[in-house]
This record gives structure tokens, C-alpha cells and sequence, in this order.
């Protein structure tokens, strides 16, 4: 069976995209961030062949060139209905195959992360990346057999129990892995820190770049 990976995102729209982090760092700096990560996850993620790549998009009424590229993924229309009904359209209304879900602010995800999720699925049939805030950057379910009825029904979003709820909704009896916490970018804090260590990273890189020419 293909495997599908589900990056969840919005149009870019100025006011749109990123409320909680544009009230603290502002509307402008906000949408660039949002446009920088869409970009990076379909340049990362999109042609990677070991699985299928869908881009699940709000407002529905998206087109491909509302977003970065136009190769290498799929658009698929999130629909109405809070954030649990429409990740839960998203993973009922894919082809077979175990299907793995990720937001679009995680500046730390790699393809290697991807696959280690896929792998859990090989045994579990449900799979989690921890977030730093009690949240969760990644679900991922094998689709062996039917999903929940109420599939992150009663999920205090955005906050410390999103994860602990969403366990306790689908059921331990279905095995449940984990793949590597990370960082997800809400609040001014988190985006300072990521800027932070983009600039190490550049600093790193310069310096070995350097080094290479004396």
C-alpha cells in the first residue's frame, strides 16, 4: 500500500495565518515565517518517493498557485469544522495505506523523521511526535482498520493536554508509538529561539566554509 503524508496548512494571507504568533511579533512577520515553512516542508518533504505527499488546505477554495511550487503533492480541501473534524475528513478521505499528519510551523522536521513515523506504523497502529507545549506536531494512524468514530472529539487544542486527550480518546488498545519531540513555532518565544538557531546554524556553516579555504 502507498504510504500518504498530510501537511496541514493555510493560504498565506496577511491577518490569516498564525493569529496567536502575529499578535506578539505582528501580522507582516508572521506571514513570512508561515510562506518560509511552506516552502521548506514541500521542498523537504513533497518529492521525497517513499511517500505520497498532500497538502491539506484552508480555505478550500485553494488553488496550487496560491502556494509554493506546484509539484510533488496534491491539494486536498480540509473542510468545515474545527481542527479534530477536519483532520479526521483528512485521514478518512485518502487512498488506502498508513497515512501520517503533520502541521506546517515545525521548523525541525526532516524526511527522516517522516520515515521514522512510518516505520512505528509497522507495528503500532498509531504513531505521535510530541510538541514541547503537551501538543503533538505529528499523528499518524496504519488504516488497517476503522478509525474511531470521534476521532479527537473533546481535544483541548492548543494547550498542555492536546496529546493526553487525544490518547485517551482513540485507546492504548490500539498500540500507540512516538517518534522525536519537537519544537512547534506559536509564540514570540518560540520564534525568537528559532531564529536564534538559524543564525548559529549559518555561523556554523560559514566557519566550516572557511576553514575549507585557508
Amino acid at each position: 500500500m502507498n504510504r500518504h503524508l498530510v501537511i496541514f496548512t493555510r493560504r498565506a494571507q496577511l491577518g490569516a495565518v498564525k493569529r496567536r504568533l502575529a499578535a506578539e511579533i505582528g501580522a507582516v512577520e508572521a506571514l513570512r515565517f508561515h510562506r518560509f515553512m511552506q516552502r521548506k516542508l514541500l521542498l523537504t518533504l513533497a518529492h521525497d518517493r517513499r511517500w505520497r505527499t498532500w497538502l491539506a488546505v484552508t480555505p478550500d477554495i485553494s488553488q496550487k498557485r496560491d502556494f509554493p511550487g506546484g509539484a510533488g503533492y496534491t491539494l486536498l480541501p480540509q473542510g468545515a469544522g474545527d481542527l479534530g473534524k477536519r483532520m479526521a475528513r483528512a485521514f478518512r478521505s485518502l487512498p488506502p495505506g498508513p497515512a501520517v499528519l503533520i502541521g506546517s510551523d515545525i521548523p525541525g522536521v526532516t524526511s527522516r523523521h517522516i520515515a521514522q513515523a512510518f516505520a512505528c506504523l509497522g507495528r503500532d497502529g498509531a504513531v505521535f511526535g510530541p510538541a514541547e507545549d503537551g501538543g503533538y506536531w505529528l499523528a499518524g494512524f496504519r488504516r488497517t482498520r476503522a478509525l474511531p468514530v470521534h476521532l479527537f472529539a473533546g481535544v483541548r487544542w492548543s494547550g498542555p493536554h492536546a496529546l493526553e486527550d487525544t490518547v485517551k480518546t482513540i485507546g492504548r488498545g490500539m498500540g500507540i508509538g512516538y517518534v522525536q519531540r519537537l519544537r512547534d513555532v506559536d509564540a514570540a518565544a518560540d520564534y525568537e529561539e528559532w531564529r536564534r538557531l538559524c543564525s548559529s546554524s549559518r555561523g556554523m556553516i560559514s566557519t566550516k566554509l572557511q576553514g575549507r579555504n585557508r
